[in-house]
């Protein structure tokens, strides 16, 4: 199944290659606000479903482009894709984007493809083997310190992000860090933090498509990965950590008081401080 997950990436990532050679004349829509999709995530997507699909005509598909329209409906097999995972980098030439492509079954992810075009790079896990890049097992990196730590993040950009959350959570980690970055690619942010490149990276406001990939990568190069407050089950909660075990255990407590399932009084006591904002549906928020 790895193989044909691979096969698929690197089909999606030639036509990513030749649309990045005249960048300026694809087609692109906006999905909403800062929020683009193109020609070439739908030509990547339809790539990737044809070969995944042809040889296994069974399974379930959920992709970002097109949901779950393709596929079996029904299937413990879902294959999860992003075509292409840093549009909005790709329509400016910016090279950090990747395909991503992971395979659950039974809810649990097993298999794993993270590929990026612009260097060729295959980042590569199967449950209980490890992970790979090209071909060469990758572990997550033996810093323990979070001050001799690069953490990666995505800034938010949707209407409704919470950006005081935000500045909030950034204003408590980069002093503590060697530095944060923001690439612009979820996918390739766990990639690196499976290669030893990151100690760490937050996000919220991700689908699964972006991180489910990832995420596999992440724990089989022996790196943990949960929501905000370190619960595992985090696909769906659009809340993304992960980590070194030392430094993801230095990023729960840092980060908990800003996830939607922290405690009425960690939240509480944010707001008394003046950090973040009550939500509408929160007890104590102003009424509108």
């Amino acid at each position: 199944m790895l193989n044909v997950a691979i096969k698929a990436a690197r089909a999606a990532g030639a036509i990513i290659n030749r649309a990045a050679l005249d960048v300026e004349s694809v087609r692109i829509s906006q999905k909403q606000v800062n929020d683009f999709v193109t020609e070439v995530d739908q030509a990547s997507e339809k790539a990737i479903i044809e070969t995944l699909l042809t040889a296994y005509p069974g399974h379930g598909i959920l992709a970002e482009e097109s949901g779950s329209e393709h596929g079996a409906k029904d299937s413990e097999f879902v294959w999860i894709i992003d075509p292409l995972d840093g549009t909005t980098n790709f329509i400016h030439g910016f090279p950090v984007y990747a395909v991503s492509i992971a395979l659950s079954v039974r809810g649990k992810m097993e298999q794993a493809v993270v590929y990026d075009p612009s260097r060729n790079d295959l980042f590569t896990a199967t449950k209980g083997r490890g992970a790979y890049l090209n071909e060469r097992r990758i572990r997550v990196s033996k810093r323990v310190r979070l001050s001799d730590s690069i953490i990666s993040t995505g800034f938010p950009f949707r209407p409704g992000d919470n950006f005081q959350n935000y500045m909030a959570m950034m204003a408590d980690i980069m002093p503590k860090t060697a530095g944060l970055r923001r690439p612009g690619a979820a996918a390739l942010d766990l990639a690196y933090v499976a290669a030893g490149f990151t100690e760490g990276f937050f996000e919220a406001g991700l689908a699964p498509w972006d991180v489910a990939a990832g995420s596999l990568l992440v724990t089989e190069a022996g790196g943990l990965v949960g929501n905000f407050t370190g619960e595992a089950d985090f696909l769906h909660q659009k809340e993304c950590l992960a980590g070194t075990p030392r430094i993801y255990g230095q990023l729960v407590p840092m980060f908990s008081k800003y996830s939607k399932f922290a405690s009425a009084g960690e939240k509480a006591g944010l707001r008394q401080a003046g950090q973040i904002q009550a939500s509408p549906t929160e007890p104590g928020a102003d009424a509108a």
